[in-house]
């Protein structure tokens, strides 16, 4: 198994930023792609970004392109999610998840999940 634990959100007025961080323990040797998800109330959980965990390789969605890097230290087991230019619909508690070896924005196919951590973005 694998557990995982976000942190970092908070409350930041609309252009402010805030890096999430997430820390993976257990059976770390089985990680092949990390992504963020967010889930706003009274929406579906979607997809924020991912990144290979061996590679490298990134990959956003549309939505949050040019604002937000996704990162990881392989040897602190930890991703990390940079985000610029907050804007109030980026509101919402995000999650990491671990997820299978091919990109994919379906958090179906995500394993594992952490708490979530909740970011607010204010007008």
């Amino acid at each position: 198994q694998v557990q995982l634990a976000e942190s970092g959100g908070g409350l930041v007025q609309t252009g402010g930023s805030l890096r999430l961080s997430c820390a993976a323990s257990g059976r770390t040797s089985s990680l092949y792609t990390m992504g963020w998800f967010r889930q706003a109330p009274g929406k579906e959980r979607e997809f924020v970004a991912s990144i290979g965990w061996s590679l490298g390789t990134t990959y956003y969605a549309d939505s949050v392109k040019g604002r937000f890097t996704i990162s990881r230290d392989n040897a602190r087991n930890t991703v990390y999610l940079q985000m610029n230019s907050l804007k109030p619909e980026d509101t919402a508690v995000y999650y990491c998840g671990t997820g299978p070896s091919r990109i994919t924005t379906k958090a179906g196919l995500y394993t594992y999940w952490g708490q979530g951590t909740q970011v607010t973005v204010s007008s």
